[in-house]
């Protein structure tokens, strides 16, 4: 019995993926690339946008290969103001409905703040915040009109805390994973789903595009892979956040037990400068 539930489970699944279409960002390496490997194999069509279009080329190509998936190509920086707003246009140009929206894109800085590189941390809200805000305000509203589909947008176990010398990364992922939570309840009534995931420590290039390359080495990490499967599982089952490892989620409550004082210093030994240790 247990089996044949798990059977109808899975093909009603197939079914809400097959021959839809997905729009991921920052698709052509980590969490992103494991989205479209995932979505494709549950036979999803693809939209994928990341700065590097020769990346995506080779993707999309290796995906239509193994699954015959359709997938469009639209090579871009999101972190431009103009960007989301041409992708949803040329979404319209190729007369493309999308029925999940995976907000991937984004990066993280460390370092002091007599060191900031203002503009590049400028850059960064633009593409965790302003990017995601305005794909996800564009193309949620069809969804909600068509009574299906949803949005998976990717925070942080960073974003239920303040953490010292990522200041500005970890308040975007406090936004995003506000943001998902208030979109969730206004739109779960409607057959529409948003779900905002938050992981720990992943084997991705994050760590050496924020500037603390070999950091990763150090931490117990876990896979994109598995990332996209505790995601995917958890939007599925119409949640409105996951935490990826059961260390993560007791992390995520330990904060709420600590003075604010006492949970932002603490923060500050994992990356404070050699210099200031």
């Amino acid at each position: 019995m247990r089996q044949a539930v798990q059977a109808e489970d899975s093909r009603l699944m197939l079914e809400s993926y097959s021959d839809r279409w997905a729009l991921i960002t920052g698709a052509s390496s980590g969490i992103g690339e494991a989205f479209a490997q995932r979505l494709a194999a549950l036979g999803m069509h693809l939209v994928l946008t990341a700065r590097r279009g020769d990346l995506l080329e080779k993707l999309a190509e290796e995906l239509h290969v193994r699954h015959g998936t359709r997938c469009e190509i639209l090579p871009g920086d999101l972190s431009e103001p103009d960007r989301p707003r041409s992708i949803v246009d040329e979404l319209a140009v190729r007369d493309i409905e999308i029925d999940l929206l995976v907000n991937n894109a984004g990066f993280g800085i460390v370092g002091e703040i007599e060191d900031a590189d203002v503009d590049r941390i400028m850059q960064m809200t633009q593409l965790n915040i302003g990017a995601l805000t305005e794909l996800t305000y564009r193309i949620l509203p069809g969804m909600l009109t068509r009574r299906r589909g949803g949005v998976i947008n990717v925070s942080s176990v960073a974003g239920f805390q303040p953490v010292a010398y990522m200041a500005a990364y970890a308040a975007s992922k406090a936004y995003v994973l506000h943001f998902s939570e208030a979109l969730w309840a206004e739109a779960r009534s409607r057959h529409v789903t948003v779900t905002a995931v938050c992981p720990g420590v992943t084997r991705t290039s994050f760590f050496d595009v924020a500037g603390v390359p070999g950091w990763l080495k150090k931490q117990r990490s876990q896979s994109p892979e598995r990332v996209v499967r505790k995601a995917l599982k958890a939007f599925e089952r119409k949640k409105q956040y996951v935490i990826g490892g059961w260390r993560n989620y007791l992390r995520s409550l330990a904060v709420r037990f600590g003075t604010r004082r006492t949970v932002v210093t603490s923060s500050m030994k994992y990356f404070r400068p050699k210099s200031r240790s």
